[in-house]
């Protein structure tokens, strides 16, 4: 007996291998080779193409589909309707499968609602996507983008809460993590506080 669930409407394909305590929702289909982590959570419609790696503990909100190529590590989000492509220049009459370029979502990373990830392209960890967004170009760790195409207004915090940077510094109201920003990129000089 699995150790994962998948609703009956749903399709996993023999030699897709999928975690423990992962739940796979209504009509989504998983093709073989593709490997999904432990205790995800893949919502209605959802395609994982072969080749695709999907981390630990990630959520793929309604109607998101994984091609190949894209790695998803621990902890991402993937927001409703969010898109991935694998090519940058498809034609329908030309196999272009040689020219797949790969796309990787590091840890941590969100992406909003409608977005689109253009392939080739690496979000850092943390990365936070804002709905709509059409990201062209690698993001830095800890970037917020926003817009067509999409550009870095601002640093976002391991925990989600946009940070207020202030001489190169920054420190999270929620959590109480610590950043500092050098040269365009921005590192966690404090993790946040003890939860009790």
């Amino acid at each position: 007996m699995a150790d994962y669930f998948a609703h009956e409407s749903s399709y996993v394909e023999t030699g897709a291998v999928v975690g423990k305590g992962t739940k796979i929702w209504h009509f989504c289909h998983v093709m073989p080779g593709a490997v999904i982590g432990e205790r995800c959570t893949l919502g209605q419609n959802v395609v994982v193409m072969p080749g695709t790696r999907i981390g630990n503990n990630c959520k793929i909100q309604n109607n998101v589909s994984i091609y190949e190529g894209v790695e998803l590590e621990d902890d991402v989000f993937c927001g409703p309707s969010c898109v991935f492509t694998n090519v940058l220049n498809p034609r329908s009459f030309i196999s272009r499968k040689h020219e797949f370029r790969p796309t990787r979502v590091k840890r941590g990373g969100s992406i909003g609602a409608n977005a689109t990830i253009l392939c080739g392209v690496t979000l850092g960890e943390y990365a936070f996507i804002g709905a709509g967004a059409v990201v062209t170009s690698d993001v830095p760790a800890f970037g917020l983008m926003l817009g067509v195409p999409a550009r870095r207004v601002g640093w976002m915090c391991q925990c989600g809460e946009r940070l207020p940077l202030a001489a190169g510094q920054a420190t999270c109201s929620a959590c109480g993590a610590r950043y500092a920003e050098s040269e365009g990129l921005l590192r966690q000089i404090a993790p946040p506080r003890p939860t009790r």
